[in-house]
C-alpha cells in the first residue's frame, strides 16, 4: 500500500525568540514492513543542521534558528510503501541493548493497580501474554480525547481509566517492563479507515518476543500493526519518541498548531 503523509508544525511566539533549536525526528525507515519511496522535511537551519543516529536507531537532525522569529513553520511529507507484516518489525536497526527497554521511566513507572494489570495477563507464552496485555489495556483505559495531556504517566491513566493512544501505548509498556518484557513506544501515522477511535498521527508500542523479534501492539485499537501503519521513531516513552523537541531563548507565549494528513495515494480520505 501506498500511504501519502502531509505533517505540519507551526510554533508561533507572542514575544519574538532571540534564538531556538529542535531536535527532529521525523524522517522515517525503511525496513521489512515499509520502504519510503520519497520523502522531505523542511524546518529553519535543517540544511546546516546536525544529522545523526541516535541510541535507539531513529534519524535524527538538530537545526537552530538564530535572531529574533515570532513562529517556526516544520512540514514532513512525502510517500511510503507499506505491506502486512503481522505486526513484526523486522530489519530495523539493533542499536541498543534489550535491557535498555526494562528500564522504567518518570511515564512508565510501575505502581500496584499496574503490576495487577500486568500479572492478570500472564500466559504460557510471551506472544499470548502480550495479546492478552493488549485487550486488558484496551478494556481498562477507554479511548477519551481530553482527559489525559502530555505529562500524564500510564499510572496516571490507569487510575483516571481514560485516555488517548499515547496513554494505551504507556499503559501497555509499563506493564509488559513489569513482567520482565522489554518494550518501547512508536511514534508514527495511522490510515484511518472503519477504526474511529484512531488518530492520523498515532503511537502504539512495540515488545520483544524471542524467535520474532519486535512486535507491534496497539491497544487503542485492538490490534498488531498493518500495512495502514507508518512507523517513525521508538523510545522509551512518549518523550524519547517525540518527533520534535525544542527550546528558545525568548518566545513567550507560545501557541502550537499541528496539521496531519494521511492519506492511500490516489484516494481521497
Amino acid at each position: 500500500m501506498l500511504i501519502e503523509v502531509r505533517h505540519k508544525t507551526m510554533y508561533r511566539y507572542a514575544d519574538p525568540a532571540r534564538y531556538s533549536i529542535q531536535s527532529l525526528r521525523l524522517d522515517p525507515p525503511s525496513f521489512e514492513a515499509q520502504r519510503v519511496v520519497s520523502w522531505s522535511v523542511t524546518a529553519p537551519g535543517i540544511g546546516e543542521g546536525l544529522r545523526f543516529t541516535d541510541c535507539f536507531g531513529n534519524t535524527a537532525v538538530l537545526a537552530a534558528m538564530a535572531g529574533n522569529h515570532d513562529g517556526i513553520e516544520i512540514e514532513a511529507s512525502g510517500v511510503v510503501e507499506t505491506s502486512e507484516c503481522a505486526g513484526v518489525a523486522r530489519g530495523l536497526p539493533d542499536t541498543a541493548p534489550l535491557r535498555l527497554y526494562l528500564r522504567h521511566t518518570v511515564k512508565t513507572a510501575p505502581s500496584l493497580a499496574l503490576t495487577e494489570l500486568a500479572r492478570s495477563g500472564q500466559r504460557r507464552t510471551t506472544l499470548e501474554t502480550l495479546h492478552e496485555l493488549m485487550r486488558l489495556v484496551s478494556e481498562a483505559v477507554r479511548y477519551e480525547i481530553g482527559t489525559t495531556h502530555e505529562h500524564t504517566t500510564a499510572s496516571d491513566a490507569l487510575n483516571s481509566a481514560s485516555g488517548v493512544c499515547q496513554d494505551h501505548a504507556h499503559v501497555f509498556i509499563a506493564a509488559a517492563r513489569i513482567l520482565g518484557i522489554p518494550a518501547r513506544y512508536v511514534n508514527g501515522y495511522f490510515l484511518a479507515g472503519t477504526l474511529a477511535a484512531a488518530e492520523a498521527h498515532h503511537a502504539w508500542a512495540e515488545a520483544w518476543v524471542e524467535g520474532l523479534g519486535w512486535v507491534g501492539f496497539d491497544p487503542a485499537n485492538r490490534m498488531c500493526p498493518t500495512e495502514r501503519y507508518v512507523r517513525l521513531a521508538c523510545g522509551l516513552d512518549a518523550a524519547s519518541a517525540a518527533p520534535i523537541r525544542g527550546t528558545q531563548r525568548g518566545g513567550d507565549n507560545e501557541a502550537l498548531d499541528v496539521e496531519v494528513e494521511v492519506q492511500q495515494q490516489g484516494s481521497q480520505q
